[in-house]
């Protein structure tokens, strides 16, 4: 029996447009910082609403510029959600800051809001919503918060490129939004990030230390601080151009595909589709579920990859993962929402061009290893 192709987790769609904009980059010869990441940030920017965009290599390191840039450093505490990519929380650390872990919300996986208020300290000088695997967090309330105990707010946007919050674009919600570019996400540039803000104070310093801490003025810097190499070349974000194009048909294919995901996966006993609250704007970077306890999700992930189906966990829960637990005196399950999605979430795959066909041996294939 001839085996059945493999439906990856995420398809990135690339092509000729692609092709065309990095041909104009080798034949100007600009290969690092260059017009088209100028011509990206300018895309970016207009799409989120911001008045200010800077690339970066990376979600990563647009999070850590970020921080820099508002003086977090030792001894400040910076309020991060749990269940998260460790990256969100990693950058904290590297700045010399603690992070502190925040249990999320079941029905979102975003920041639980009565936790967040419990564990605000006179140390806090920062919050870092994650909008989790596409769909914002509940952004009012923590912006209340921040306000009332003069805290920034940092989105971690790096799965939100045009997600909503009550119909404003994540990434001008707060302070400073960060994007990713990772080709698990909607658009890729490979690796590569985004800032967004509204504060030239902020985007001048951003500015400034994603390029060496180096002002450049005829032909020589003048170092101010001691700053990063965090910039995007030409060469990456001439693929970003393309695929910034490309952004709204991804988005409504994407969308789509995750409605019919919704409706097909609706009658199978023993999982939790995505929930949608009243802020509504789900992009669905990922389209993650929740199984019932009795099940063990590991095992899922197994039996779908011998039907040559990619699966995987929803995120992690940070406070589960030795670093933070000998780092920090965490025990497992100490969050216990976070520690019990970490357990029990599991993405499928979900991409624009996945086809009726897909979505259908995805569906039979988790019933049927939900059985085995």
């Amino acid at each position: 029996m001839q085996k059945q192709k493999l439906i990856k987790l995420i398809e990135p769609d690339l092509g000729n447009d692609e092709l065309s904009e990095i041909r104009q980059v080798f034949k100007s010869g600009i290969l690092t910082r260059g017009p088209k990441v100028e011509q990206f940030e300018t895309l970016v920017g207009k799409f989120v609403g911001a008045k200010y965009a800077l690339a970066t290599t990376s979600a990563t390191t647009a999070l850590h510029l970020a921080l820099a840039a508002l003086g977090i450093g030792p001894g400040d505490e910076v309020l991060v959600p749990d269940y998260t990519f460790p990256a969100t929380a990693n950058v904290v650390v590297q700045l010399g800051a603690i992070p502190v872990l925040v249990d999320i919300d079941l029905d979102t996986f975003t920041i639980d809001l009565k936790d967040l208020e419990k564990k605000i300290t006179k140390r806090s000088k920062a919050i870092m919503p994650v909008h989790a695997f596409g769909l914002s967090a509940d952004m009012n309330p923590v912006n209340v918060l921040a306000k009332k105990h003069h805290l920034f707010v940092v989105e971690d946007a790096a799965c939100a490129l045009g997600t909503t919050y009550y119909g404003k674009r994540c990434g001008n919600l707060s302070d400073i939004g960060c994007f990713s570019f990772h080709p698990r996400k909607a658009i890729t540039t490979g690796e590569g990030g985004m800032i967004t803000t509204n504060s030239k104070r902020l985007a001048d310093q951003m500015s400034l230390l994603r390029n060496h801490g180096g002002l450049r003025k005829n032909g020589r810097f003048t170092f101010l601080a001691a700053g990063y190499n965090y910039r995007l070349s030409d060469i990456q974000a001439a693929v970003g151009v393309a695929q910034m194009h490309k952004l709204p048909d991804i988005l409504r294919k994407r969308t789509k595909r995750a409605q019919d995901l919704y409706t097909a996966l609706k009658d199978i006993d023993g999982i939790s589709l995505p929930n949608i609250p009243p802020w509504k704007g789900h992009v669905f970077q990922s389209f993650v579920i929740l199984l019932d306890m009795k099940y063990n999700r590991d095992t899922v992930i197994e039996n779908m990859k011998k039907k040559n189906i990619e699966t995987t966990l929803g995120t992690y829960a940070l406070h589960d993962q030795p670093f933070f637990m000998k780092q920090y005196g965490y025990k497992a399950s100490d969050l216990k929402k976070s520690h019990y999605v970490y357990k029990h979430a599991l993405t499928l795959p979900l991409y624009a061009q996945m086809t009726k066909q897909d979505i259908n041996r995805i569906v039979v294939g988790l019933a049927e290893s939900l059985k085995e």
